[in-house]
């Protein structure tokens, strides 16, 4: 489990960085052709802010073992909406851009990798 959430801390962290140091690169390559003044704000703070904050919380919650299955399962909590969103968007708006369903994918990948290994735990001991 902490694997998989160093993982979520990894890519998380990846993606902040990234969108904070190339963010109009990021933000075309995704589809935002023109953001205003607030829209570039709210960019940097979604991609870049956020990402961060959830690059920390994964990190932290890998670093403590008694965090480590109730930080999948949050990781299932954002997945889930995710995953279920992106594919009703991709559907709906077909065609979209290779990086939407590259990240897509990644998002799928990792809310399959979570299920399962919430499924195939052992269930945590009582004291």
């Amino acid at each position: 489990m902490a694997l998989y959430l160093y993982v979520n801390a990894v890519l998380y962290f990846v993606f902040a960085v990234w969108s904070t140091l190339t963010p109009w690169k990021i933000a075309s390559n995704i589809g935002y052709e023109t953001l205003t003044a607030s829209g570039k704000s709210e960019f940097l703070v979604v991609y870049g802010a956020l990402e961060l904050g959830l690059a920390a919380l994964f990190a932290y919650m890998a670093a403590n073992t008694h965090l480590q299955q109730p930080g999948v399962l949050i990781a299932l909590f954002f997945y889930v909406p995710i995953v279920a969103y992106r594919l009703v968007t991709v559907l709906k708006f077909w065609p979209v851009r290779r990086m939407t369903l590259g990240v897509g994918l990644l998002e799928l990948a990792l809310l399959a990798w979570g299920v399962l290994l919430l499924l195939f735990s052992r269930a945590p001991q009582v004291p």
